[in-house]
């Protein structure tokens, strides 16, 4: 009977820690307002330098491994995408998309070599093979997009990144964009949906502001 006892005992102590939720994971740099700037046309967030350092160095972070495809929009536009799904850090739960600097003449070669092809609503995603996965982590994160799993107010961001350079709504979602240009900086607010921060380098930062002029107004 003690014997029984304690292997119930064992058994109920290992079923109460896998319910128990997964640790805030504690890395350098991890909150998503920590921006600081190696040169001034350079952006470092979560631990990586944006358009310099590689995916596996981010994976290396975050002690885990992306989640990486090529995608295809229905204009025909290729870009490889990673994917981690929510990860918790320092208490704050979060997606986070990535966009990969790969030549684009390269992007052909990687497209034909796929293994499997998913359609989506907004074009084709491509699963890449052994050797183009290989050498995707090895190439830089040109694009970071944070998507908390929670509904933060905007005073945390004006508190945390001061006020906006620039304001702009979308004109059809009315969605309103806060940027930051010297952070390489969009925040996205509004809409009734939860903040999306994106980051790039600072000297990319027109690649994300001009589409917004063209689509949306200047708020004052």
């Amino acid at each position: 009977r003690i014997i029984w006892g304690v292997i119930a005992l064992a058994v109920a102590s290992i079923s109460m820690l896998l319910m128990l939720p997964e640790p805030a994971r504690q890395t350098p740099d991890s909150l998503p307002w920590n921006i600081t700037h190696p040169t001034p046309a350079t952006s470092r967030v979560f631990g990586i330098t944006l358009g310099q350092s590689p995916l596996n160095e981010l994976e290396r972070v975050f002690q885990e491994q992306a989640a990486v495809s090529l995608f295809k929009t229905g204009d025909g536009k290729m870009l490889v995408e990673a994917f981690f799904d929510e990860l918790n850090l320092n208490g704050l739960k979060a997606r986070f998309v990535l966009t990969i600097a790969v030549p684009p003449e390269e992007l052909e070669g990687i497209f034909s070599r796929g293994l499997r092809m998913n359609s989506t609503p907004s074009g084709k995603r491509i699963t890449l093979s052994t050797d183009d996965l290989a050498r995707v982590r090895n190439a830089p994160v040109a694009s970071l997009t944070y998507l908390p799993s929670v509904r933060l107010e905007e005073a945390i961001f004006a508190k945390r990144f001061g006020a906006p350079a620039l304001r702009v709504r979308e004109t059809g979602s009315g969605t309103v964009h806060w940027l930051y240009p010297q952070h390489g900086l969009d925040v996205t607010l509004g809409g009734g949906e939860k903040p999306l921060l994106q980051y790039v380098s600072p000297g990319d930062f027109e690649l994300l502001r001009a589409p917004l002029l063209v689509h949306g107004e200047i708020l004052q």
